[in-house]
Protein backbone atom coordinates (compact mmCIF):
# COMPACT_ATOMS: atom_id res chain seq x y z
CA UNK A 1 0.00 0.00 0.00
CA UNK A 2 1.91 3.06 -1.16
CA UNK A 3 2.00 5.55 1.83
CA UNK A 4 0.07 8.99 2.17
CA UNK A 5 3.31 11.30 1.52
CA UNK A 6 3.47 9.48 -1.36
CA UNK A 7 0.10 9.69 -2.62
CA UNK A 8 0.26 13.44 -1.80
CA UNK A 9 2.79 13.42 -4.54
CA UNK A 10 0.98 11.65 -7.05
CA UNK A 11 -2.19 13.38 -6.74
CA UNK A 12 -0.08 16.89 -7.47
CA UNK A 13 -0.33 17.41 -3.52
CA UNK A 14 -4.02 17.53 -3.43
CA UNK A 15 -4.93 16.47 -0.14
CA UNK A 16 -8.15 15.17 -0.98
CA UNK A 17 -10.80 12.41 -3.49
CA UNK A 18 -14.48 12.91 -3.25
CA UNK A 19 -15.66 9.35 -3.15
CA UNK A 20 -19.43 9.88 -2.76
CA UNK A 21 -21.46 11.92 -5.00
CA UNK A 22 -24.96 11.60 -6.42
CA UNK A 23 -25.82 13.38 -9.93
CA UNK A 24 -29.33 14.11 -10.66
CA UNK A 25 -29.42 11.30 -12.06
CA UNK A 26 -30.28 9.93 -9.14
CA UNK A 27 -33.60 11.07 -9.35
CA UNK A 28 -34.90 13.30 -7.31
CA UNK A 29 -32.13 13.21 -4.51
CA UNK A 30 -29.62 15.64 -6.46
CA UNK A 31 -29.58 18.94 -7.08
CA UNK A 32 -26.77 18.73 -9.54
CA UNK A 33 -25.70 17.35 -12.71
CA UNK A 34 -22.38 15.67 -13.47
CA UNK A 35 -20.93 18.32 -15.50
CA UNK A 36 -21.08 20.61 -12.47
CA UNK A 37 -20.02 18.27 -9.91
CA UNK A 38 -17.15 17.71 -11.97
CA UNK A 39 -16.36 21.43 -12.72
CA UNK A 40 -16.94 22.49 -9.27
CA UNK A 41 -14.57 19.74 -7.58
CA UNK A 42 -11.99 20.62 -10.28
CA UNK A 43 -12.20 24.60 -9.03
CA UNK A 44 -11.97 23.63 -5.64
CA UNK A 45 -8.54 21.92 -5.99
CA UNK A 46 -9.85 18.18 -5.62
CA UNK A 47 -7.26 15.13 -7.03
CA UNK A 48 -10.44 13.30 -8.15
CA UNK A 49 -14.36 12.86 -7.76
CA UNK A 50 -16.44 9.55 -7.76
CA UNK A 51 -19.86 9.75 -9.57
CA UNK A 52 -21.95 7.20 -7.86
CA UNK A 53 -25.30 7.26 -8.33
CA UNK A 54 -27.91 5.19 -6.61
CA UNK A 55 -27.65 1.66 -8.41
CA UNK A 56 -26.88 3.13 -11.55
CA UNK A 57 -24.26 4.84 -13.78
CA UNK A 58 -26.56 6.78 -15.81
CA UNK A 59 -24.70 9.85 -14.77
CA UNK A 60 -20.87 8.65 -16.11
CA UNK A 61 -21.08 9.30 -19.60
CA UNK A 62 -21.69 13.13 -19.28
CA UNK A 63 -19.28 13.23 -16.35
CA UNK A 64 -16.19 11.72 -18.38
CA UNK A 65 -16.72 14.17 -21.13
CA UNK A 66 -16.36 16.86 -18.55
CA UNK A 67 -13.68 15.15 -16.52
CA UNK A 68 -11.84 14.92 -19.91
CA UNK A 69 -12.16 18.95 -20.59
CA UNK A 70 -11.36 19.77 -17.17
CA UNK A 71 -8.65 16.99 -16.76
CA UNK A 72 -9.90 16.18 -13.07
CA UNK A 73 -10.08 11.93 -12.74
CA UNK A 74 -13.48 10.80 -12.91
CA UNK A 75 -14.15 7.95 -10.48
CA UNK A 76 -16.92 5.14 -11.58
CA UNK A 77 -19.11 3.72 -9.16
CA UNK A 78 -22.42 3.42 -7.41
CA UNK A 79 -24.38 3.95 -3.91
CA UNK A 80 -26.68 1.04 -2.75
CA UNK A 81 -28.77 1.79 0.23
CA UNK A 82 -29.65 -1.37 2.23
CA UNK A 83 -32.29 -2.15 4.87
CA UNK A 84 -30.47 -2.62 8.24
CA UNK A 85 -26.79 -2.39 7.06
CA UNK A 86 -27.01 1.03 6.00
CA UNK A 87 -25.05 2.70 2.68
CA UNK A 88 -22.66 0.83 0.39
CA UNK A 89 -20.78 2.51 -2.14
CA UNK A 90 -18.87 0.41 -4.67
CA UNK A 91 -16.21 1.65 -7.04
CA UNK A 92 -14.85 0.40 -9.94
CA UNK A 93 -11.00 0.46 -9.97
CA UNK A 94 -10.57 -1.68 -13.21
CA UNK A 95 -12.45 -2.66 -16.52
CA UNK A 96 -13.18 -6.12 -15.10
CA UNK A 97 -14.63 -4.07 -11.78
CA UNK A 98 -16.63 -2.12 -13.71
CA UNK A 99 -18.36 -5.23 -15.43
CA UNK A 100 -19.23 -6.74 -12.16
CA UNK A 101 -20.66 -3.40 -11.06
CA UNK A 102 -22.93 -2.86 -14.11
CA UNK A 103 -24.06 -6.50 -13.70
CA UNK A 104 -25.03 -6.39 -9.82
CA UNK A 105 -26.96 -3.30 -11.04
CA UNK A 106 -28.74 -5.42 -13.56
CA UNK A 107 -29.35 -7.94 -11.35
CA UNK A 108 -30.59 -5.77 -8.39
CA UNK A 109 -33.14 -3.74 -10.88
CA UNK A 110 -34.32 -6.68 -12.21
CA UNK A 111 -35.80 -7.95 -8.68
CA UNK A 112 -37.93 -4.77 -8.53
CA UNK A 113 -41.00 -2.67 -10.60
CA UNK A 114 -39.33 -0.30 -13.00
CA UNK A 115 -37.50 2.91 -10.99
CA UNK A 116 -36.72 0.60 -8.44
CA UNK A 117 -34.15 -1.65 -7.05
CA UNK A 118 -33.58 -4.53 -4.36
CA UNK A 119 -29.98 -5.42 -3.00
CA UNK A 120 -29.66 -7.32 0.03
CA UNK A 121 -26.85 -7.45 2.11
CA UNK A 122 -25.87 -11.09 1.54
CA UNK A 123 -25.58 -9.74 -2.80
CA UNK A 124 -22.30 -8.31 -1.46
CA UNK A 125 -20.68 -10.89 -0.19
CA UNK A 126 -20.04 -12.60 -4.24
CA UNK A 127 -19.93 -11.42 -7.43
CA UNK A 128 -17.22 -8.32 -6.32
CA UNK A 129 -13.74 -10.05 -7.01
CA UNK A 130 -12.64 -6.75 -8.56
CA UNK A 131 -14.47 -3.85 -6.65
CA UNK A 132 -13.56 -1.71 -3.68
CA UNK A 133 -16.56 -1.33 -1.16
CA UNK A 134 -17.10 1.82 1.14
CA UNK A 135 -19.26 1.06 3.89
CA UNK A 136 -21.27 3.61 5.57
CA UNK A 137 -23.28 2.17 8.50
CA UNK A 138 -26.42 2.92 10.08
CA UNK A 139 -25.61 2.73 13.69
CA UNK A 140 -29.33 2.40 14.30
CA UNK A 141 -29.00 -1.22 13.76
CA UNK A 142 -27.94 -3.72 15.37
CA UNK A 143 -25.05 -6.79 14.41
CA UNK A 144 -23.52 -4.03 12.70
CA UNK A 145 -19.91 -5.93 14.21
CA UNK A 146 -21.27 -9.24 12.73
CA UNK A 147 -21.57 -7.74 9.14
CA UNK A 148 -18.52 -5.87 9.38
CA UNK A 149 -16.48 -8.78 10.04
CA UNK A 150 -17.60 -11.04 7.29
CA UNK A 151 -17.87 -7.84 5.01
CA UNK A 152 -13.64 -8.11 5.59
CA UNK A 153 -13.70 -11.68 5.73
CA UNK A 154 -14.99 -11.13 2.16
CA UNK A 155 -13.33 -7.80 0.77
CA UNK A 156 -10.33 -7.69 2.58
CA UNK A 157 -7.99 -5.20 1.40
CA UNK A 158 -10.55 -3.80 -1.19
CA UNK A 159 -12.96 -2.63 2.13
CA UNK A 160 -13.20 0.79 4.15
CA UNK A 161 -15.18 2.43 6.74
CA UNK A 162 -16.99 5.25 5.27
CA UNK A 163 -17.50 8.35 7.52
CA UNK A 164 -19.35 11.44 6.55
CA UNK A 165 -20.33 14.40 8.73
CA UNK A 166 -22.90 17.12 8.26
CA UNK A 167 -22.64 18.77 11.20
CA UNK A 168 -26.08 17.23 12.53
CA UNK A 169 -27.09 17.22 16.43
CA UNK A 170 -25.43 13.44 16.96
CA UNK A 171 -22.13 14.20 15.20
CA UNK A 172 -20.09 13.27 18.53
CA UNK A 173 -21.78 10.06 19.14
CA UNK A 174 -21.90 9.15 15.16
CA UNK A 175 -17.68 9.86 15.16
CA UNK A 176 -17.23 7.62 18.28
CA UNK A 177 -19.38 4.89 17.13
CA UNK A 178 -17.10 4.72 13.34
CA UNK A 179 -13.81 4.66 16.05
CA UNK A 180 -15.34 1.80 17.85
CA UNK A 181 -16.62 -0.34 15.15
CA UNK A 182 -12.84 0.59 13.48
CA UNK A 183 -11.27 -0.32 15.97
CA UNK A 184 -13.41 -3.42 16.64
CA UNK A 185 -13.14 -4.87 13.01
CA UNK A 186 -9.66 -3.16 12.39
CA UNK A 187 -10.03 -1.87 8.56
CA UNK A 188 -9.22 1.72 7.51
CA UNK A 189 -11.82 4.40 7.77
CA UNK A 190 -11.94 7.09 4.53
CA UNK A 191 -14.18 9.87 4.51
CA UNK A 192 -16.47 11.68 1.44
CA UNK A 193 -18.93 14.53 1.15
CA UNK A 194 -22.24 12.28 1.09
CA UNK A 195 -22.52 14.98 -2.23
CA UNK A 196 -25.59 15.89 -3.23
CA UNK A 197 -25.12 19.85 -4.45
CA UNK A 198 -22.26 20.98 -6.34
CA UNK A 199 -22.47 24.33 -4.71
CA UNK A 200 -24.47 25.53 -1.33
CA UNK A 201 -26.72 28.23 -3.74
CA UNK A 202 -28.32 24.78 -4.98
CA UNK A 203 -29.58 23.49 -1.49
CA UNK A 204 -33.20 25.25 -1.76
CA UNK A 205 -33.53 23.48 -5.17
CA UNK A 206 -32.32 20.34 -3.45
CA UNK A 207 -34.98 20.65 -0.96
CA UNK A 208 -37.45 21.04 -3.81
CA UNK A 209 -36.68 17.78 -5.12
CA UNK A 210 -36.74 16.29 -1.83
CA UNK A 211 -40.11 17.72 -1.10
CA UNK A 212 -41.10 16.28 -4.81
CA UNK A 213 -39.24 12.84 -3.83
CA UNK A 214 -41.75 12.62 -0.77
CA UNK A 215 -44.75 13.71 -2.18
CA UNK A 216 -45.32 16.68 -0.14
CA UNK A 217 -44.75 20.18 0.30
CA UNK A 218 -42.41 22.20 2.10
CA UNK A 219 -45.16 24.74 3.46
CA UNK A 220 -46.72 21.65 5.27
CA UNK A 221 -44.49 19.76 5.72
CA UNK A 222 -40.92 22.13 6.93
CA UNK A 223 -39.30 18.65 8.24
CA UNK A 224 -38.46 17.44 4.28
CA UNK A 225 -36.16 20.67 3.91
CA UNK A 226 -32.68 20.26 5.00
CA UNK A 227 -31.03 20.97 8.79
CA UNK A 228 -27.96 22.82 6.64
CA UNK A 229 -26.30 22.62 3.48
CA UNK A 230 -23.49 20.58 3.92
CA UNK A 231 -24.25 18.09 1.48
CA UNK A 232 -22.78 20.58 -1.35
CA UNK A 233 -19.20 20.24 -2.68
CA UNK A 234 -16.32 21.75 0.04
CA UNK A 235 -13.36 23.56 0.34
CA UNK A 236 -10.59 21.77 0.85
CA UNK A 237 -9.63 24.45 4.22
CA UNK A 238 -13.49 23.12 5.42
CA UNK A 239 -13.26 19.59 4.84
CA UNK A 240 -9.75 19.34 7.07
CA UNK A 241 -11.97 21.18 9.66
CA UNK A 242 -14.20 18.33 9.56
CA UNK A 243 -12.23 15.26 9.18
CA UNK A 244 -8.90 13.79 10.59
CA UNK A 245 -5.98 14.12 8.59
CA UNK A 246 -5.35 10.25 7.63
CA UNK A 247 -8.71 9.96 6.82
CA UNK A 248 -8.57 12.06 4.43
CA UNK A 249 -5.54 11.05 3.17
CA UNK A 250 -7.29 7.79 2.50
CA UNK A 251 -9.26 9.03 -0.21
CA UNK A 252 -6.32 9.77 -2.32
CA UNK A 253 -4.87 5.44 -1.10
CA UNK A 254 -8.00 4.78 -2.94
CA UNK A 255 -8.27 7.10 -5.90
CA UNK A 256 -5.23 5.78 -6.75
CA UNK A 257 -6.26 2.45 -7.12
CA UNK A 258 -9.26 3.10 -9.69
CA UNK A 259 -7.83 3.30 -12.71
CA UNK A 260 -10.64 2.49 -15.00
CA UNK A 261 -11.44 4.71 -17.89
CA UNK A 262 -14.25 5.19 -19.96
CA UNK A 263 -12.25 5.16 -22.83
CA UNK A 264 -11.33 1.35 -22.49
CA UNK A 265 -15.28 0.44 -23.14
CA UNK A 266 -15.58 -0.62 -26.80
CA UNK A 267 -19.21 -2.29 -27.98
CA UNK A 268 -18.68 -6.26 -27.97
CA UNK A 269 -20.83 -7.79 -30.33
CA UNK A 270 -22.24 -11.79 -30.09
CA UNK A 271 -19.62 -14.17 -31.69
CA UNK A 272 -22.05 -17.40 -31.68
CA UNK A 273 -23.49 -16.08 -35.37
CA UNK A 274 -20.44 -16.90 -36.66
CA UNK A 275 -20.08 -20.88 -37.80
CA UNK A 276 -17.60 -23.14 -36.44
CA UNK A 277 -14.33 -23.07 -38.76
CA UNK A 278 -15.18 -19.58 -40.01
CA UNK A 279 -13.97 -16.33 -39.40
CA UNK A 280 -15.90 -13.34 -38.90
CA UNK A 281 -14.33 -11.59 -41.72
CA UNK A 282 -15.04 -14.48 -44.14
CA UNK A 283 -18.18 -15.13 -43.02
CA UNK A 284 -19.47 -11.70 -43.77
CA UNK A 285 -17.42 -11.80 -47.08
CA UNK A 286 -19.26 -14.87 -48.40
CA UNK A 287 -22.59 -13.10 -46.86
CA UNK A 288 -22.13 -10.59 -48.94
CA UNK A 289 -20.96 -12.36 -51.78
CA UNK A 290 -23.97 -14.66 -51.69
CA UNK A 291 -25.90 -11.20 -51.72
CA UNK A 292 -24.93 -9.61 -54.32
CA UNK A 293 -25.45 -12.76 -56.56
CA UNK A 294 -29.21 -12.53 -55.09
CA UNK A 295 -29.63 -8.85 -55.84
CA UNK A 296 -27.70 -9.07 -59.05
CA UNK A 297 -29.34 -11.89 -60.84
CA UNK A 298 -27.58 -10.63 -64.49
CA UNK A 299 -24.47 -10.87 -62.54
CA UNK A 300 -22.33 -8.66 -60.44
CA UNK A 301 -21.18 -5.20 -62.15
CA UNK A 302 -17.73 -5.01 -61.34
CA UNK A 303 -17.78 -1.67 -59.96
CA UNK A 304 -20.52 -3.03 -57.38
CA UNK A 305 -17.86 -5.79 -56.26
CA UNK A 306 -15.24 -2.97 -56.22
CA UNK A 307 -17.28 -0.84 -53.67
CA UNK A 308 -18.59 -4.05 -51.20
CA UNK A 309 -14.82 -5.00 -51.16
CA UNK A 310 -13.47 -1.69 -50.18
CA UNK A 311 -15.95 -1.58 -47.67
CA UNK A 312 -15.02 -5.21 -45.99
CA UNK A 313 -11.61 -4.33 -45.79
CA UNK A 314 -12.61 -1.31 -43.98
CA UNK A 315 -15.12 -2.82 -41.80
CA UNK A 316 -12.22 -6.04 -40.89
CA UNK A 317 -9.76 -3.22 -40.27
CA UNK A 318 -12.58 -1.46 -37.70
CA UNK A 319 -13.70 -4.77 -36.41
CA UNK A 320 -17.36 -4.30 -37.13
CA UNK A 321 -18.39 -7.73 -39.12
CA UNK A 322 -19.98 -8.87 -35.44
CA UNK A 323 -22.15 -5.63 -35.81
CA UNK A 324 -23.24 -6.45 -39.77
CA UNK A 325 -23.61 -10.17 -38.75
CA UNK A 326 -25.68 -9.30 -35.37
CA UNK A 327 -27.92 -6.74 -37.50
CA UNK A 328 -28.19 -9.20 -40.60
CA UNK A 329 -29.46 -12.11 -38.56
CA UNK A 330 -32.17 -10.10 -37.39
CA UNK A 331 -33.25 -9.27 -40.95
CA UNK A 332 -33.17 -12.54 -42.17
CA UNK A 333 -35.37 -13.62 -39.16
CA UNK A 334 -38.05 -11.41 -39.74
CA UNK A 335 -37.80 -12.02 -43.66
CA UNK A 336 -38.48 -15.84 -42.77
CA UNK A 337 -41.24 -14.97 -40.36
CA UNK A 338 -42.67 -12.20 -43.36
CA UNK A 339 -42.25 -9.56 -41.14
CA UNK A 340 -41.49 -6.28 -43.03
CA UNK A 341 -39.09 -4.06 -42.35
CA UNK A 342 -36.68 -1.20 -43.97
CA UNK A 343 -33.56 -0.16 -43.12
CA UNK A 344 -32.92 3.86 -43.59
CA UNK A 345 -30.67 6.77 -42.62
CA UNK A 346 -27.06 6.13 -43.41
CA UNK A 347 -26.98 2.78 -43.70
CA UNK A 348 -28.32 3.48 -47.10
CA UNK A 349 -24.67 4.57 -48.28
CA UNK A 350 -23.86 0.99 -47.66
CA UNK A 351 -22.89 -1.50 -50.61
CA UNK A 352 -22.65 -4.30 -47.70
CA UNK A 353 -26.03 -3.62 -46.29
CA UNK A 354 -27.68 -3.67 -49.33
CA UNK A 355 -26.19 -7.29 -50.42
CA UNK A 356 -26.78 -8.68 -46.95
CA UNK A 357 -30.46 -7.20 -47.04
CA UNK A 358 -30.48 -5.09 -44.52
CA UNK A 359 -31.46 -1.84 -46.55
CA UNK A 360 -33.35 -2.06 -50.01
CA UNK A 361 -32.04 1.07 -51.59
CA UNK A 362 -29.89 -0.17 -54.86
CA UNK A 363 -26.19 1.69 -54.09
CA UNK A 364 -25.88 1.50 -58.34
CA UNK A 365 -28.87 4.31 -58.84
CA UNK A 366 -27.59 6.56 -56.16
CA UNK A 367 -24.20 8.72 -55.60
CA UNK A 368 -23.12 6.11 -52.80
CA UNK A 369 -20.33 7.85 -50.10
CA UNK A 370 -19.56 5.14 -47.73
CA UNK A 371 -17.92 7.69 -45.36
CA UNK A 372 -20.85 8.92 -44.32
CA UNK A 373 -21.90 5.80 -43.18
CA UNK A 374 -18.57 4.32 -41.68
CA UNK A 375 -14.80 6.15 -41.65
CA UNK A 376 -11.83 5.66 -39.58
CA UNK A 377 -12.04 8.90 -38.35
CA UNK A 378 -14.93 8.84 -36.66
CA UNK A 379 -13.87 5.36 -34.99
CA UNK A 380 -17.18 4.20 -33.78
CA UNK A 381 -19.40 2.04 -35.05
CA UNK A 382 -21.91 2.55 -38.29
CA UNK A 383 -25.67 3.85 -37.19
CA UNK A 384 -27.69 1.38 -38.67
CA UNK A 385 -31.93 2.08 -37.94
CA UNK A 386 -34.17 -0.96 -39.08
CA UNK A 387 -37.71 -0.08 -38.86
CA UNK A 388 -39.81 -3.46 -38.30
CA UNK A 389 -43.84 -3.21 -38.72
CA UNK A 390 -45.53 -2.09 -35.46
CA UNK A 391 -47.76 -4.93 -34.96
CA UNK A 392 -45.16 -7.40 -34.70
CA UNK A 393 -42.23 -5.59 -33.78
CA UNK A 394 -42.88 -8.22 -30.47
CA UNK A 395 -41.59 -11.29 -32.67
CA UNK A 396 -38.00 -9.90 -33.26
CA UNK A 397 -37.90 -8.65 -29.87
CA UNK A 398 -38.57 -11.94 -28.64
CA UNK A 399 -36.48 -13.75 -31.02
CA UNK A 400 -33.21 -11.57 -29.74
CA UNK A 401 -33.91 -13.06 -25.99
CA UNK A 402 -34.48 -16.08 -27.18
CA UNK A 403 -30.81 -16.47 -29.05
CA UNK A 404 -29.03 -14.34 -26.77
CA UNK A 405 -30.96 -14.75 -23.55
CA UNK A 406 -32.23 -12.00 -21.39
CA UNK A 407 -28.81 -11.60 -19.16
CA UNK A 408 -27.24 -10.54 -22.72
CA UNK A 409 -30.15 -8.43 -24.04
CA UNK A 410 -32.16 -5.56 -22.80
CA UNK A 411 -34.38 -2.67 -24.66
CA UNK A 412 -32.46 0.64 -24.46
CA UNK A 413 -33.47 3.23 -22.09
CA UNK A 414 -34.47 6.67 -22.61
CA UNK A 415 -34.07 9.78 -19.92
CA UNK A 416 -37.22 11.67 -19.55
CA UNK A 417 -36.63 15.15 -18.42
CA UNK A 418 -38.74 18.17 -16.74
CA UNK A 419 -40.60 19.83 -18.97
CA UNK A 420 -42.66 23.28 -18.57
CA UNK A 421 -45.76 21.57 -17.67
CA UNK A 422 -44.10 18.81 -15.38
CA UNK A 423 -41.83 21.20 -13.45
CA UNK A 424 -44.46 23.92 -12.69
CA UNK A 425 -46.59 21.24 -11.74
CA UNK A 426 -44.20 19.10 -9.45
CA UNK A 427 -42.65 22.79 -8.04
CA UNK A 428 -45.20 23.94 -6.91
CA UNK A 429 -47.10 21.40 -5.11
CA UNK A 430 -43.44 21.07 -3.42
CA UNK A 431 -44.55 24.76 -2.26
CA UNK A 432 -47.91 24.18 -1.20
CA UNK A 433 -49.93 25.73 -4.06
CA UNK A 434 -53.21 23.01 -4.66
CA UNK A 435 -53.23 21.40 -8.04
CA UNK A 436 -56.60 23.71 -8.64
CA UNK A 437 -54.12 27.13 -8.39
CA UNK A 438 -51.65 25.60 -10.30
CA UNK A 439 -54.08 24.96 -13.53
CA UNK A 440 -55.50 28.09 -12.83
CA UNK A 441 -52.28 29.81 -12.81
CA UNK A 442 -51.31 27.64 -16.32
CA UNK A 443 -54.39 28.18 -18.07
CA UNK A 444 -53.25 31.30 -20.04
CA UNK A 445 -49.41 31.10 -20.47
CA UNK A 446 -48.81 30.95 -23.84
CA UNK A 447 -45.07 29.04 -23.96
CA UNK A 448 -45.62 29.73 -28.38
CA UNK A 449 -45.30 33.64 -27.53
CA UNK A 450 -42.38 34.86 -28.60
CA UNK A 451 -42.62 38.31 -27.20
CA UNK A 452 -43.22 37.54 -23.49
CA UNK A 453 -41.87 34.29 -21.62
CA UNK A 454 -44.18 32.15 -19.24
CA UNK A 455 -42.46 34.35 -16.12
CA UNK A 456 -43.73 37.24 -17.73
CA UNK A 457 -47.07 35.86 -18.70
CA UNK A 458 -47.62 35.11 -15.32
CA UNK A 459 -46.20 38.29 -13.89
CA UNK A 460 -49.00 40.42 -15.37
CA UNK A 461 -51.57 38.01 -15.59
CA UNK A 462 -51.38 37.19 -11.17
CA UNK A 463 -49.08 39.95 -9.59
CA UNK A 464 -50.48 38.86 -6.57
CA UNK A 465 -49.11 35.99 -6.26
CA UNK A 466 -45.66 36.58 -8.81
CA UNK A 467 -45.31 39.25 -5.82
CA UNK A 468 -45.06 36.53 -2.62
CA UNK A 469 -41.68 35.29 -2.11
CA UNK A 470 -43.81 31.59 -2.76
CA UNK A 471 -44.69 32.58 -5.93
CA UNK A 472 -40.82 34.16 -7.02
CA UNK A 473 -39.90 30.64 -5.95
CA UNK A 474 -42.36 29.05 -8.45
CA UNK A 475 -40.62 31.36 -10.97
CA UNK A 476 -37.21 30.59 -9.93
CA UNK A 477 -37.15 26.69 -9.11
CA UNK A 478 -39.52 25.86 -12.53
CA UNK A 479 -36.86 27.27 -14.64
CA UNK A 480 -34.46 25.98 -12.67
CA UNK A 481 -36.15 22.13 -13.07
CA UNK A 482 -36.53 22.02 -16.93
CA UNK A 483 -34.44 20.11 -18.39
CA UNK A 484 -33.17 17.99 -15.88
CA UNK A 485 -33.89 14.14 -15.76
CA UNK A 486 -37.35 13.24 -14.03
CA UNK A 487 -37.16 9.38 -14.29
CA UNK A 488 -35.83 6.42 -16.78
CA UNK A 489 -38.48 5.34 -19.56
CA UNK A 490 -38.13 2.35 -22.17
CA UNK A 491 -36.58 4.27 -25.30
CA UNK A 492 -40.27 4.00 -28.09
CA UNK A 493 -37.58 2.51 -30.78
Amino acid sequence: MVGSADMFKGSGGKPFAELHSLSHYSFLRSAASPEELVRRADDLGYAAIAITDECSVAGIVKAYQESKAQGIKLIVGSEFRVTEVGTLVVLAPTREAYAELCKKITLFRSRSEKGHYQANIDDFFDGFSQCLLLWQPDFSQAQLLAIGEKLKSVWQQRFWLLYERHYQADDERAFQAMVELQQAVKVKVTCAGGVRMATIEQQPLYDILNAIQHGGSLAHQPGLASNNAEHHLRSLSELQQCYPQKWLAETLVIAQQCQFCLSELRYEYPVELVPEGMSASGYLKQLTEQGARWRYPQGVPESIKALYLKELSLIKEQSYQPFFLTIHDLVRFAREQGILFQGRGSAANSVVCYCLGITAVNPAQIQVLFERFISKERNEPPDIDVDFEHERREEVIQYIYRKYGRQRAALAATVITYRFKSAFRDVGKALGFSEQQLQYFRRNLDRRDKEQSWQQQLVQQHPEVTNSVRGQHLLQFTEQLMGTPRHLSQHVG
